[in-house]
């Protein structure tokens, strides 16, 4: 409620319902009283005039009778009177007429609203005088001063207004004055002023709200003076900032330009230093393989080594290039995390077996076959967490398990861990650990080599696959490094076993206890009817005639009575024995197996000892879980390539799989075979004239349903990791790198068939005659024989076969190279170089697939820009396999005689 309306109130309400409550209260207690004084005056009249009244009846007098009654009539404000008896009868009446009414015999002179009844007294019939009033004069008189006090109320309301109005004015206008001016201060506006006459209390106001605005006036002002310098300040600052920008873009555009440029020099220099690289390494390889003394060995053993290590030294540093710009791409494809782990253990295995260390494996059983992630970085991280165990680790073991730690729908958690007894690490070592270019201690470097660069692309590719790496150590007590590595899962269904011993009798001996351990549980998986030997040899040990015999030797050389009384022992043994060495093939001892066996080197791979069991004891191999269709029609793998002895060794490396191979010599021709029929894989060469390899397999995929699941795995002699990269991406299920191995090849057709493969046993092979030490003149061989068998999985037959086709397409090949360099057509002189690189991968040329190699990786880094020298001595390479042909190749041209065309 507002100050002005609780005014009116005050002053003008409330006084004039008080006063017009007084005057009608007064005007009602007037008329009460008139009303009392008229009743009274009547009564006393009646009292008066009763007697005589009284005497007139008794005596029957009625003139005197009605004039005492018109005295009462007189009386006013009489209206009527009746004489009435107790019956209510009236013997006389004068006036207006009356309603009839019976009196109370009883009663006094009574009032009946405005009719007055008083008896008569002294008569013998019981009379009253009933008189009755008229209200009228009465009642006007009220009217009257009723009228009169309203006009009076209605002055003094005037008046009260006229009062309240002029008060309201007097003291609201002041504080809406106030107010309207505080409204002004709220938008900013302290110009306005304030009168301070009137009242004390509003002037008081009035001085404090004028000097609040003079206040605020001043605190604009300097406010607007300070937000002017700040935004000329500012200004500046933003022009300073600008050029900054400016420069920093410049710096940053610079920045990017040299890290482009740093890494294309990297890739191309890593290329270019792999190029000679892989040339020293393979010359290095071939070295070894001719007539050297002890010294020599020893002079390449360190050449051999350093290259590795050059190599290794380049990946790494490519790898952290690549990491660092973010431009390291994870592929999801099929792996197996078992064959992963035996790959790397048998990469790692000749540096752990020339410091006398066990290297074992453990895949525990549930976890699943069917992964799906990055195969080659989870092989990297793998590979060198286990070299860096062996590299510091003198004596003891070094451990790797993988085991399931979640599994949640088709996603799983793989736990893995690389445990070893080497020197260890302090929790200081451990914190700068996974750092760029930091190893556990600065004598580190030196004494163990490296850059420092693993652990950390370790840790960051592992990150990137969503997992986490932890090491737990101390010093002294070896290293315990953990993976926790996210995957995918095609089914969770445990392993398939590769073998099925059906209770045979097998008796193990082995020293080490971890590998008798793991030994044990995979052969009592496999239905094998276990003796564990515990003695200090087998030979100690009573003689239960078992069917297979397994022996872990203990660490080599032995001393030579040590080595004897095994040769003794092994000697008398009744069964087959499996001789297990850790040491490298070409070091394994000959050792007497009168019933058979086999001398095979650690670690272990569980194919390859269940081959060499079932090679000895011709177990059979445990049926594949496969549709009934599967089971009855074998599986048809299509082979694509254009050149014919490419196709022959792969179809020669497939026979007695039980698969149905077909062959196809371009990508036209392996879509017309796929338009007739579906294959369950394709093994798809890239580099074809016409529709290469990629073009082939989109035409392939666009056939229908089947083809949009068949597994295409591309076969190239390019080994880039660009290139492997490009070829998955592009949809390749796999890559197969040229000069393929059978066992590679074997283990990928299984893993992409879903089928336990494994490779015939091997015929017997002979040995190709050596060809004497090569000149100085003549750094490598223009044929090696030997070395072609070894590549057609030591058949020599097929070797000769493949080297016959080579020197049958020579003439064509050097005609297409040649027509190609003269008009400077780049594509088809890789095409052409590409095509003689491939069918040199096994034939046993080592000069001219050298050459080949070389120039087809310099050909894709730089183009045919300085590539001249490369292309003459590559035409030299094949004039002197020409003559090679002419003069020592009549056996090799008859054996190729038969050879498809």
């Amino acid at each position: 409620m507002s100050l002005r309306t609780r005014l009116m109130l005050l002053v003008f309400l409330m006084p004039l319902i008080l006063i017009s409550g007084i005057a009608v209260a007064s005007l009602l207690y007037l008329e009460h009283q008139q009303q009392q004084a008229v009743q009274q005056r009547l009564e006393r009249a009646v009292s008066l005039l009763a007697p005589s009244l009284a005497e007139a009846i008794e005596a029957g007098d009625e003139p005197r009778l009605e004039r005492l009654a018109q005295r009462l009539m007189d009386e006013p404000p009489v209206q009527a009177l009746s004489l009435r008896d107790a019956q209510g009868d009236t013997p006389l009446h004068l006036g207006k007429g009356q309603e009839s009414l019976r009196p109370d015999p009883a009663s006094t002179a009574t009032w009946q609203e405005w009719r007055l009844l008083t008896p008569l007294p002294d008569l013998e019939r019981p009379l009253w005088v009933d008189l009755e009033l008229d209200p009228t004069p009465l009642r006007l008189a009220l009217y009257r001063h009723l009228t009169l006090v309203g006009l009076g109320c209605l002055v003094l309301g005037l008046a009260l207004f006229l009062l309240a109005y002029a008060l309201g004015r007097q003291w609201v206008q002041p504080l809406e004055s106030l107010r309207r001016a505080l409204e002004r201060f709220n938008s900013g506006d302290y110009r306005p002023r304030l009168d301070t006459r009137g009242p004390v209390e509003t002037a008081e106001l009035a001085h404090g709200l004028n000097a609040l605005a003079d206040y605020l006036s001043r605190a604009q002002e300097e406010m607007q003076q300070h937000i002017e310098q700040t935004t000329l300040d500012l200004q500046e600052s933003m022009e300073t900032i600008e050029i900054k920008n400016i420069e920093l873009d410049m710096a940053h555009r610079r920045a990017l330009e040299a890290s482009r440029i740093k890494s294309e020099f990297l890739a191309n220099m890593s290329h270019e230093i792999r190029t000679p690289l892989n040339g020293v390494i393979g010359f290095c390889q071939l070295l070894a393989r001719s007539e050297l003394d002890d010294r020599q060995q020893e002079w390449l053993s360190h050449v051999h080594k350093a290259s590795n290590n050059l190599l290794s030294l380049i990946n790494d540093i490519l790898d952290f290039s690549k990491i660092e710009a973010g431009k390291l791409e994870l592929e999801s494809v099929d792996l197996d995390i078992l064959v992963i782990v035996d790959e790397v253990l048998g990469l790692q295995a000749p540096m752990a077996q020339q410091k006398q260390l066990h290297l074992l494996g453990l895949v525990y059983d549930d976890v699943p076959a069917q992964l799906q992630g990055d195969p080659l970085r989870l092989k990297q991280v793998l590979t060198n967490l286990v070299h860096n165990a062996i590299k510091f680790t003198e004596k003891g073991e070094i451990l790797v398990r993988v085991m399931l730690e979640e599994a949640e729908g088709a996603e799983v958690i793989l736990r893995v861990q690389i445990s070893d007894t080497g020197i260890g690490m302090d929790e200081a070592s451990q914190r700068r650990l996974f750092q760029a270019f930091q190893q556990t201690r600065d004598s580190d470097t030196r004494h163990y080599g490296g850059t420092g660069l693993g652990l950390m692309i370790c840790r960051q590719l592992v990150e990137q696959m969503g997992g986490e790496i932890a090491v737990e150590s101390a010093p002294g007590r070896g290293s315990t490094f953990t993976l926790s590595l996210p995957l995918r899962a095609k089914s969770l269904e445990e392993r398939p076993l590769e073998l099925d011993l059906g209770g045979q009798r097998v008796a193990l001996y082995e020293p080490h206890a971890a590998t008798r351990h793991a030994l044990a549980h995979l052969l009592r998986a496999w239905g094998a009817e276990l003796q564990v030997l515990e003695e200090a040899t087998p030979c100690d040990a009573p003689q239960a005639a078992p069917d297979l015999l397994l022996v872990g030797l203990p660490p080599l050389p032995m001393a030579k009575a040590e080595m004897v009384s095994w040769r003794e022992c092994l000697a008398g043994v009744r069964c087959p024995s499996i001789v297990m060495a850790n040491v490298p093939p070409f070091d394994i001892p000959d050792l007497p197996l009168p019933h058979g066996g086999e001398v095979i080197s650690k670690p272990l791979s569980r194919r390859s000892l269940a081959a060499v069991i079932q090679r000895q004891l011709n177990a059979p191999t445990p049926a594949p879980i496969e549709s009934p269709a599967a089971a009855i029609t074998p599986r048809r793998v299509l082979v694509v390539d254009d050149t014919d002895s490419n196709r022959l060794l792969v179809r020669e490396m497939l026979d007695g799989l039980g698969l149905d191979v077909e062959e196809a010599a371009s990508g036209e021709e392996a879509l017309a075979r796929g338009r007739s029929r579906p294959f369950d894989l394709v093994l798809m060469d890239i580099r074809m004239p016409g529709m290469d390899g990629v073009e082939a397999m989109k035409a392939l995929r666009e056939l229908g349903d089947a083809w949009r699941r068949c597994p295409i795995i591309a076969v190239t002699a390019h080994a880039l990791e660009e290139e492997r990269q490009r070829l998955l991406k592009a949809g390749m299920h796999d890559v197969l790198i040229k000069p393929i191995q059978a066992e590679a090849l074997v283990g990928l057709l299984g893993q992409h068939l879903n089928m336990a493969l494994s490779l015939p046993a091997a015929a017997p092979r002979r040995v190709a005659r050596r060809r004497p030490t090569p000149t100085a003149d003549e750094e490598l061989p223009a044929v090696d024989l030997a070395l072609g068998t070894q590549l057609a999985g030591g058949r020599e037959d097929l070797a000769r076969q493949t080297l016959g086709m080579l020197l049958a397409s020579l003439d064509d090949t050097e005609r297409q190279l040649r027509e190609a360099w003269d008009a400077e057509d780049e594509v088809a002189f890789l095409d052409a170089v590409h095509a003689l690189n491939g069918a040199c991968r096994y034939c046993g040329v080592p000069q001219l697939a050298l050459l080949a190699e070389t120039l087809e990786t310099r050909l894709r880094v730089a183009g045919l820009a300085d590539t001249e020298a490369l292309v003459e001595a590559l035409h030299a390479a094949m004039a002197r396999l020409r003559a090679w042909s002419d003069e020592e190749a009549p056996q090799a041209m008859e054996t190729a005689s038969g050879a498809p065309k």
